[in-house]
């Protein structure tokens, strides 16, 4: 098994159905975004684990499925978790391109006519986060990240200070509009910077938690 893959526990330790299945929930890990579920046997766990990739079962071809085998959107593992009652397990993974077979980044981009959409405060900075980290991986073409990416650190840096005066200035002008408008800018940028450097939003909610606690 990889030593980079973080999994303490034994595969021994998973209740398997009686189809030898298990649900498997895949999470982006700088995200934190729910990315898809699947189902798992003792074998497409092990192999995962040996690999460093992300291996399910799939039902309608049974057979073992590398997740990207044939698009090239794998998942590369960080860490395999189980659930408290040893039924579920929980793969943590740096996702290549989408997620979804349609394309899209995450399975889960379908609201419930009656339900609340993901329209919440950390809902959306996850999603403005993976896509950041998306564009950095794959560098479409026109896109802002990208470009901003290849100017460099520097460039990025200033554009923050730049965003933080005008943040200032809105405050300032006590203008409700401008303000929202000026720390959202702030806060994009924030986490373009974050990206670069490798600090994940879990890390922020660590750091804001303890905070609270004082």
């Amino acid at each position: 098994m990889p030593t980079d893959i973080q999994a303490p526990f034994s595969i021994s330790s998973i209740t398997f159905d009686l189809g030898g299945l298990v649900p498997v929930i895949a999470q982006e890990a700088g995200s934190l975004r729910v990315l898809m579920l699947a189902y798992a046997t003792r074998e497409a766990i092990a192999q995962t684990l040996a690999t460093g990739r992300a291996t399910y079962f799939s039902r309608s071809r049974n057979a073992l499925w590398v997740k990207g085998e044939a698009s090239g959107h794998v998942q590369n593992m960080v860490s395999v978790t189980l659930d408290c009652d040893g039924d579920a397990v929980l793969y943590t993974v740096e996702q290549v391109g989408a997620a979804c077979h349609k394309n899209q980044d995450s399975c889960f981009h379908n609201s419930l006519s009656g339900t609340l959409p993901g329209s919440g405060f950390g809902a959306v900075v996850g999603r403005v986060y993976a896509t950041i980290l998306d564009r950095i991986r794959n560098q479409p073409e026109g896109s802002y990240v990208a470009t901003l990416h290849q100017q460099g650190m520097d460039r990025i840096l200033k554009k923050i200070g730049e965003e933080a005066g005008e943040v200032i200035i809105a405050a300032k002008n006590n203008s409700k509009p401008e303000l929202q408008l000026e720390v959202s800018d702030l806060l994009f940028h924030s986490l373009l910077v974050m990206a670069e450097v490798g600090v994940k939003l879990e890390d922020i909610a660590s750091e804001l938690e303890e905070r609270h606690r004082k």
